[in-house]
């Protein structure tokens, strides 16, 4: 799984599409999806999709890391700059909005083409046919939960695509509830699929655990929390269980030396195996296979640097020691800040260069907070398009912290919830909760806001933070604008009831009659 096969069709976005005449040497639908190894490599290319620039190997973290109060951007590339400023002038900017946006339909697609033709196809094993049609109800879930917590809104401005696309198609636009519906659904029938694990070859594919976490996410985001406890059951306290568990070491998390560990739910495969052009060209015949981020997001000297984190987050880190009377060794594994050299041993290499007073006095250091998670620097000295290291999409620490939400919104044992948090700060030496934080530990309402902060400590530049803050109604009241104002000023800019979307590409609106732009665009 590691080096997923490189068989990818041409795919039709909604009206976007052109019209092609067909070569006939070339494989189309009537040729192809005939056997068993048809649809292995069917399913295969709908995984490719994670390895896209628009997708997770590069512009999704921009989006989800960028945006919220965590990160922000001073890139000299003025548009991508403003796109995390909350600045949208034009809709269809390639790299801030209509990449991912295509690329996660694609995704769909690809997606759709298993699930219309391999039905017909025969199986000597029937479960090995299962597999295959619970991956794709797995993948065009996951993709419809991402594309809801992007642009997701009470418009009918997002599609719902469950055939494959044809030139011409313009398919109805539908609200936020009811993709995050038709998302549950998909991945309810791949939990009914799906394999509980794989076999070492196959580690990577999705399991019935990962299913039921993505279900439980979506329930989550339109508070069901009552439907997402019973989904999260299976892992924490059912039959799914005995997989998962924390890492004793928390950066085992982050390194290419202890992939699909225990505590991953869910993981992209990265490798850098095919080092193939990484820029805007054609991925479609050599597709890279690493991950893109920590060329963009490294320190000056290393990447481009066009993301980096609020200096906040540092703070935050330092209001509590662990009980050794040390700092959190999430810190350590979060960011390259300037007194990382003091507050931990061996902690003085920014990838090749030196962490000391001279470097971060240095114009381009002075003040600044870089990420350091799905970063290379614990094996080498720079960083490129072509990291191998694993994300990650859903580890079991998270699992735990949405299950002690669950419970505490479902009005279960405050006790039961406090312990899943307690367990998760447990592995990294930090004290109970209710060691320095007693409210936390007896009423509802102050336990689920520092849950809040329990989530930022754990999975920090993760991928998380947006869905969290939609989830918890950050964006939608002054209040919650007023308090991310004081984490992250870009949020000045942040217009209630607008901005909580992103804007759907302009084309895809002019396009197709079925579909409404965003409230407030």
């Amino acid at each position: 799984m590691k080096k997923l096969i490189n068989i990818l069709f041409a795919a039709c976005l909604m009206t976007s599409c052109s019209v092609e005449v067909n070569n006939p040497n070339t494989i189309s639908t009537k040729t192809f999806w005939k056997s068993e190894k048809d649809a292995q490599f069917g399913i295969n290319a709908a995984y490719n999709m994670f390895y896209k620039p628009g997708t997770f190997s590069r512009w999704l973290w921009f989006r989800l890391d960028l945006t919220s109060d965590e990160g922000f951007s001073q890139s000299p590339w003025a548009e991508l700059k403003e796109w995390t400023q909350f600045r949208y002038n034009n809709y269809n900017f390639w790299e801030g909005n209509a990449w991912t946006y295509r690329d996660f339909y694609e995704a769909i697609f690809r997606s759709n083409q298993v699930l219309h033709y391999v039905p017909e196809i025969e199986f000597a094993d029937a479960k090995q046919k299962e597999y295959i049609l619970g991956q794709a109800y797995f993948l065009r879930g996951l993709y419809y939960y991402y594309l809801t917590v992007l642009w997701g809104s009470e418009s009918k401005s997002l599609p719902i695509v469950l055939e494959p696309s044809t030139p011409g198609m313009q398919p109805e636009g539908h609200t936020e509830k009811e993709v995050f519906a038709q998302a549950i659904a998909d991945l309810k029938k791949a939990s009914e699929l799906l394999p509980e694990e794989w076999d070492n070859p196959n580690k990577g594919r999705a399991t019935k655990g990962a299913a039921l976490a993505f279900k439980a996410k979506c329930h989550m985001q339109m508070h069901q929390f009552a439907e997402a406890k019973a989904d999260l059951d299976w892992l924490v306290t059912g039959v799914g269980k005995k997989y998962y568990d924390l890492t004793a070491n928390y950066f085992d998390n982050f390194t290419k030396d202890r992939e699909n560990n225990p505590e991953s739910v869910f993981e992209i495969q990265y490798s850098d195996a095919n080092p193939a052009p990484a820029g805007d060209g054609d991925f479609s015949v050599d597709p890279n296979l690493g991950l893109n981020r920590g060329q963009f997001f490294a320190p000056p000297g290393i990447g481009w640097t066009d993301g980096e984190l609020r200096p906040w987050i540092i703070d935050e880190f330092k209001k509590e020691k662990n009980v050794t009377n040390t700092f959190d060794i999430r810190l350590r594994y979060t960011a390259f800040y300037s007194s990382m050299h003091l507050d931990f041993p061996n902690n003085d290499k920014i990838y090749g260069l030196v962490s000391n007073e001279a470097q971060w006095n240095k114009d381009n250091y002075k003040g600044r907070v870089f990420f350091r998670k799905y970063s290379s620097d614990y094996y080498r000295t720079y960083d490129d398009y072509y990291n191998p290291t694993n994300v990650r999409l859903i580890r079991y620490a998270d699992v735990l912290l949405m299950y002690a939400e669950c419970i505490a919104e479902t009005n279960g044992s405050l006790s039961d919830a406090v312990a899943m948090v307690d367990r998760v700060r447990n592995r990294v030496n930090m004290p109970k909760l209710s060691v320095n934080h007693a409210s936390a530990s007896s009423g509802k309402a102050a336990f689920l806001k520092r849950l809040q902060m329990e989530r930022f400590l754990e999975l920090a530049t993760e991928g998380y933070r947006w869905a969290d803050l939609k989830r918890w109604g950050l964006l939608d009241s002054q209040e919650g604008l007023n308090e991310l104002k004081g984490r992250d000023p870009d949020f000045e800019n942040f217009v209630i009831k607008k901005h909580r979307s992103l804007p759907i590409p302009s084309d895809e609106v002019n396009n197709n009659p079925n579909v409404t732009q965003n409230p407030g665009y």
